[in-house]
């Protein structure tokens, strides 16, 4: 004979309701009372049908998750991993499940999100990017369906949740660090510009620059795309100028890694010629020349908080949440300072 919710409840002393309300984690149940039904469901070995209470309730239990365009480096990157990560704990606590929408061009995953939506396939939707002039976006925001986006929204901000770091500042603390070492030719290495967080990184980079009353030159600011391949393409170019830089702030470790290995091939030593700076922490160190100086985004924490924004809004229709995740500064071994006189000489 099937283990039944009243089952529970007689042996827990408490009512139905309650062990269906433990069930879906409600905060209004106090801890010492979702102890003592756990442990009665563990010990008549009760499990519950999450599909049929999903049925129940008209609710999927199901968070779409939207990726760039450019979804085939995603793949790539230790950053989708990581994210990945947090997204799943965060769901998982909540007994939520995932859905990755698919698709190779921005028309594909315009096409999925709507069939996600009009198909009732999920419950609400993580953009995992944030860009420019977005239809995807403005799609969600004018059917007012649920969604968070990681990264600060270029449109919208009042009205968005969001989960990002502050990417200005962080960008401002990479420059300014290669300032204090010397360095006045300064190179910046980002993604693509449509997307909100280059621009932010390349906004803190230009401010840092003109606080220090350092002029910044057109052709040090490189964009490609967010691989290996992309470092290394910029790297050719910058090397290319008359007067090169003599430091680097780049957006991404991976493209970080691509430009040591241009540099290495092009006879320049990493950091006793060009000192290097990046973003995310999260390439594992044995790839890389030398040890990345680097800011750490908090990679699992921006999915993690991703996922609990969006099961918060679900489950109370919060309209707008801003979740700010802190960046730390971690010092390596890819810098070195540089006097005037080297400068001069270079």
């Amino acid at each position: 004979m099937a283990i039944t919710i009243k089952d529970v409840a007689q042996l827990a002393n408490v009512a139905p309701s309650t062990v269906s309300r433990v069930i879906a984690n409600d905060t209004r149940i106090s801890e010492k009372t979702k102890v003592r039904v756990r442990k009665a469901m563990e010990k008549l070995g009760y499990h519950p049908n999450l599909i049929a209470r999903s049925l129940a309730n008209q609710s999927t239990r199901i968070i779409g998750l939207v990726l760039p365009s450019s979804s085939n480096g995603f793949y790539q990157s230790p950053f989708f991993s990581t994210i990945l990560q947090g997204l799943s704990e965060g769901a998982q606590e909540k007994h939520y499940s995932l859905l990755l929408s698919t698709g190779k061009t921005e028309d594909e995953i315009y096409e999925g999100v709507m069939n996600m939506v009009q198909g009732g396939m999920v419950d609400g939707i993580i953009l995992m990017y944030s860009r420019m002039n977005d239809r995807i976006l403005t799609y969600l925001q004018a059917r007012g369906f649920p969604f968070v986006v990681i990264g600060k929204p270029y449109d919208f901000i009042e009205e968005i949740t969001y989960v990002d770091n502050d990417n200005v500042l962080a960008a401002e603390q990479l420059t300014d660090y290669l300032i204090q070492l010397g360095h006045k030719r300064i190179g910046f290495i980002g993604g693509n510009i449509t997307f909100v967080m280059t621009l932010n990184r390349l906004l803190g980079y230009e401010r840092a620059l003109k606080r220090a009353d350092i002029v910044p030159r057109r052709e040090y600011t490189i964009h490609e795309d967010v691989l290996h391949e992309g470092g290394q393409a910029a790297a050719k170019k910058l090397l290319s100028i008359d007067e090169p830089p003599t430091a680097l702030v780049v957006s991404d470790d991976r493209m970080a890694l691509g430009v040591m290995h241009s540099l290495r091939e092009m006879g320049v030593r990493t950091p006793e010629e060009m000192s290097i700076v990046s973003f995310n922490h999260v390439l594992f160190f044995k790839q890389s020349l030398t040890a990345l100086t680097s800011v750490d985004i908090n990679v699992f924490d921006l999915g993690y908080q991703a996922a609990k924004s969006i099961i918060q809004k679900l489950q109370t229709g919060n309209t707008s949440v801003v979740s700010s995740i802190p960046h730390h500064f971690v010092e390596r071994y890819s810098c070195r300072s540089i006097n005037q006189d080297e400068m001069a000489m270079t």
